[in-house]
């Protein structure tokens, strides 16, 4: 596995943003995560699905930086911080009786649940919390991210008709129904436990979303508001939320 480079060098790498952030976020035992340093991918190894070989090959690698997951303590301190930001007196106190003892992240996002501008707002501190910390670790581990290459897709030949829309809606449709059902199928099969897990990732893949529309719509009203100002400053000479992860590198 690669060790960082030498001290006052900086390697460069087009860093996958999105898998990183799962990486980092996700700290069950079973996980291991491991960034490529030179494409930026992030490979994820989950105990008893994976080869049991898989970590030997990757140890050996020399292209492979594993990635430690933040930490349940740090991720506690960011519900801390949270807190006082939060302006309703009632649930501010309901948040603080939540993260007392264990269970404290289940209770904390379950008081959420019934507040959707302020658990919007904790989605988009906590996705900006967590892009610091993985800031830090790369810097720490000399490592400057750079953006990811764009794919160029090929035209398609001139003489192939353009697909409609009502056939690329069919497509998706019939695509959702097979994995629906695909799903249905793996579900029948497991058992209660790995059911909580699975309960537990889609309910991550969700906030992830919700965090996502909310930074969008924050910075659609910051742009919003800096015009405005703007066509007032020209006039006459006068004059929601915290903000989520950073585009993509």
């Amino acid at each position: 596995m690669s060790d960082s480079p030498t001290d006052g060098e900086s390697r460069e790498v087009p860093v996958d943003w999105e898998a990183l952030e799962d990486a980092f976020e996700n700290n069950a035992p079973e996980v291991h995560s491991y960034l490529h340093i030179d494409t930026g991918e992030v490979l994820r190894v989950v105990d008893g699905i994976a080869d049991p070989e898989m970590h030997a090959r990757i140890a050996s690698d020399t292209s492979y930086m594993r990635v430690d997951p933040v930490s349940s303590r740090e991720q506690y301190r960011w519900m801390e911080r949270f807190i006082p930001m939060v302006e309703d007196p009632e649930l501010s106190e309901k948040l603080t009786r939540a993260i007392d003892g264990k269970g404290a992240f289940r209770r904390f996002k379950d008081v959420l649940m019934a507040y959707g501008p302020e658990r919007e707002r904790w989605f988009a501190f906590r996705s900006e919390r967590l892009r610091v910390f993985m800031e830090a670790w790369l810097a720490t581990h000399h490592l400057s991210p750079v953006p990811r290459p764009v794919v160029a897709v090929p035209a398609p030949p001139t003489d192939t008709p353009p697909i409609s829309q009502e056939q690329l809606s069919g497509r998706r449709g019939r695509s959702a129904d097979t994995l629906r059902k695909q799903l249905k199928e793996l579900v029948d099969l497991l058992g209660t436990r790995d059911l909580e897990k699975v309960l537990a990732f889609t309910e991550f893949v969700k906030a992830r979303r919700a965090a996502r529309g909310f930074s969008s719509r924050s910075e659609a009203s910051k742009d919003e508001v800096d015009t405005s100002e703007t066509e007032s400053a020209d006039s006459d000479d006068t004059s929601p939320s915290s903000s989520q992860r950073a585009n993509r590198g």
